[in-house]
């Protein structure tokens, strides 16, 4: 299946290239919808998103952003346990697999931890305990191995807030899919993260989101897909990926009533910083 079929038309390109810090290449959504990794990246590269964060959320897809990432100069990896995937598995479980993502987070190929953090929304109060260790541990990874903390937080500002501050901020905070409001991004600015807003600041029920965006200064500012997932307007609920990225560029240039050009060449600077140095762009070599 080619990437024409099934998924929205591709955008007009960028004036500058970015950067998707945050997408699953490896997730098949509705129909078995997959696009083959060279073609997501010909297809980004297109419309001018040339450098991709390949995120892991358990160990099979960890372990598959690290060889992907090994493979392709243009994607760097993240690797983790995700908190819902967390709060599944029983103690010794949880330690073997938060041993594997120390091992992974070594590999020079991966430049974050993460996606870790807290989800309120699919766990409930018996995994929470579970939940809130994982993530204790990931922040220990990413400060072992000077690594990107990749942030998951769902209905749980509070306590990711919580947890930073008691096992002590990375030098590099990422939060992903930035889901509150303007005073929760000021808490967050204040805790030096950048913030990344996925296709949902797009949404028209996600005033919060951009009313937080507008409160962001420029110089943490991220984009991202959550690919294949969070579809931006106007294709909410069709398959996401990379591409598809300029639709929450314009968006976010809209909201900041910014030159569009600048702004993109802000978040590919912001990126860069954000993830500890530049590296290569699609079709280029690994810096």
């Amino acid at each position: 299946m080619t990437v024409t079929e099934g998924w929205p038309e591709a955008p007009a390109p960028l004036p500058s290239p970015v950067v998707d810090n945050h997408c699953h290449l490896d997730h098949r959504i509705k129909g078995g919808l997959l696009i083959p990794v060279e073609e997501a990246l010909d297809r980004a590269a297109a419309v001018g998103v040339t450098r991709i964060v390949q995120v892991g959320c358990d160990l099979e897809s960890s372990e598959w952003a690290v060889e992907t990432a090994r493979e392709h100069p243009a994607i760097v990896a993240a690797v983790a346990m995700h908190p819902n995937d967390a709060a599944r598995l029983d103690d010794p479980m949880l330690d073997s697999a938060l041993s594997r993502i120390d091992e992974l987070a070594a590999d020079p190929a991966v430049r974050a931890v993460g996606e870790t953090g807290l989800d309120y929304f699919r766990t409930g109060p018996e995994g929470r305990p579970r939940q809130q260790r994982s993530f204790r541990a990931h922040v220990a990874i990413a400060r072992r191995h000077d690594r990107t903390l990749v942030i998951h937080d769902r209905d749980a500002h509070e306590d990711v807030l919580g947890v930073l501050d008691d096992t002590g901020i990375p030098d590099r905070v990422v939060m992903h899919c930035f889901s509150g409001g303007p005073e929760f991004a000021r808490e967050c600015l204040e805790r030096g993260a950048f913030l990344s807003f996925a296709g949902t600041v797009t949404f028209k029920n996600a005033q919060y989101l951009r009313d937080a965006l507008r409160v962001t200064p420029p110089d943490r500012v991220l984009v991202e897909t959550d690919a294949p997932f969070l579809t931006p307007e106007p294709y909410r609920g069709r398959p996401n990926a990379s591409f598809l990225v300029p639709h929450t560029v314009r968006l976010i240039a809209d909201v900041l009533d910014a030159d569009l050009e600048s702004l993109c060449r802000q978040i590919d600077e912001n990126t860069s910083r954000a993830f500890g140095g530049p590296w290569a762009p699609h079709g280029g070599q690994r810096t």
